[in-house]
């Protein structure tokens, strides 16, 4: 399996990945031009993060999603993991391991991130024991949002 930083190339399956995503986790239909055009500003702005993909003999099995945010409070970096997706046919065949321990080894050589986050539906059991098993533990925040 061959963990890589998405490309342009990659927009179309990451697109996919995602819509595929919300509908599974959320039954959100979401929209497909405002979708493709977010996935290409990550691509095209690293500064906000980036894409990391798994594939296998051309095929991506997977994807997910850094974004960072600053801490005053640690002086360093939080990656967000986001947009977590494996096809169907991958699951549970260690491609989000793979995956994080790829995210893991890059924030290692980039010196300054302080820890990993990320946000899981509250019923989705199988994606929390999947996190707890690779050491993420449940935080003691709870997570609002508005729209700007």
């Amino acid at each position: 399996m061959n963990l890589r930083r998405a490309e342009e190339q990659d927009l179309e399956a990451l697109v996919a990945f995602n819509q595929a995503m919300a509908e599974e986790t959320e039954g959100k239909k979401l929209d497909q031009q405002v979708l493709t055009n977010g996935v290409r500003g990550l691509l095209q702005h690293p500064e906000y993060g980036f894409y990391l993909v798994a594939e296998q003999q051309g095929k991506l099995l997977g994807s997910l999603a850094v974004t960072f945010e600053w801490s005053d409070w640690r002086n360093g970096v939080f990656w967000w993991i986001q947009s977590v997706y494996v096809s169907h046919e991958a699951r549970r065949q260690g491609i989000y391991s793979g995956l994080y321990s790829r995210v893991q080894e890059m924030a290692e050589q980039q010196g300054n991130v302080c820890g990993f986050r990320l946000y899981v539906e509250k019923e989705n059991e199988i994606a929390q024991q999947t996190y707890e098993k690779l050491g993420m533990q449940e935080c003691q925040y709870y997570m609002y949002e508005s729209k700007a």
